[in-house]
């Protein structure tokens, strides 16, 4: 019995779309993995500079001093304020922000006017999809000088 050439070529095109589909399926997948993960750090990134900005202000001439401050000035020197700012923005996001690490710095040692802040947030980005993609850790900063 002799089959069709017709036959040959739907089996034939049905190959090809099985193969040509598992591609177009892992490319999508892969693109959105991506956009998530860069969705990640840019809101980790706008809540450091949130956290920057907050400590821009609240440093030892404020009333609501954050940081290490000066001798006579009381000031939280655990930077609550800092932390609190950046969690309550990315509290926006689509993140967890229980898995997020802020870690607040003076690098200069005291929180007065023309002294530097540095905010550091860490969150453990885990993927989509899984699909076996390993768990990374996104790490964004900010660092700006104290005005109040």
């Amino acid at each position: 019995m002799k089959t069709s050439s017709k036959k040959r070529q739907a089996g034939q095109a049905a190959a090809e779309f099985a193969l040509v589909i598992v591609f177009l399926m892992m490319f999508l997948l892969g693109f959105i993995e991506i956009t998530a993960l860069l969705y990640t750090y840019s809101v980790l990134a706008d809540s450091a500079k949130e956290g920057v900005r907050y400590g821009v202000v609240h440093g030892t001439l404020s009333t609501t001093c954050n940081g290490p401050g000066v001798a006579g000035v009381p000031c939280d020197g655990g930077a609550a304020g800092v932390k609190a700012a950046v969690t309550t923005y990315a509290t926006g996001s689509l993140n967890n922000t229980a898995g997020m690490t802020v870690t607040p710095t003076y690098p200069d040692g005291t929180s007065k006017p023309s002294s530097r802040v540095r905010v550091v947030v860490s969150y453990p980005y885990q993927p989509l999809f899984g699909l076996g993609w390993p768990t990374v850790t996104v790490n964004a900063a900010s660092e700006g000088r104290i005005a109040f």
